[in-house]
């Protein structure tokens, strides 16, 4: 079930505009955590984050290897004593549209576009749960 966007605070929401780098952490096909620093953002109703990457990277493989109902995963991000962390279900979105929305967000996130890559794809995320932060 996805997390109500009342269940994150003004404090939180400011966080996870902030520019910090994040990590995401998937599992690999044997169990074992996979664990990559990546830009992530997160919609203002705070249901959905995404990361972008390359289509054959570890992070997209671990998720696609999970099946049409997504994979499990959690982004996170830590400020001295702030830190928070989503959970939720990744699945691989690649067309244009929502890798272009992707980008728009990080760009606007991280005050810079991403690199060109013409194999980029859109791990969407939808947020179930969050620790952290009050």
């Amino acid at each position: 079930m996805p997390m109500a966007p009342t269940t994150a605070s003004a404090e939180v929401r400011e966080f996870w505009r902030e520019r910090h780098v994040s990590t995401l952490t998937t599992l690999r096909p044997d169990g074992r955590p996979h664990v990559v620093p990546v830009g992530v953002t997160v919609d203002d109703e705070f249901g959905i984050a995404r990361v972008i990457c390359s289509r054959g990277s570890v992070k997209a493989r671990n998720v696609r290897a999970a099946g049409p109902e997504g994979a499990p995963v959690a982004v996170s991000q830590v400020d001295r004593r702030r830190w928070s962390t989503l959970e939720g279900r990744a699945v691989v979105r690649d067309d244009p549209e929502s890798v272009r929305d992707a980008e728009d967000r990080y760009a606007e996130r991280y005050r810079r576009r991403p690199r060109e890559n013409p194999q980029r794809v859109v791990l969407e995320i939808t947020l179930e749960r969050r620790l952290g932060m009050p």
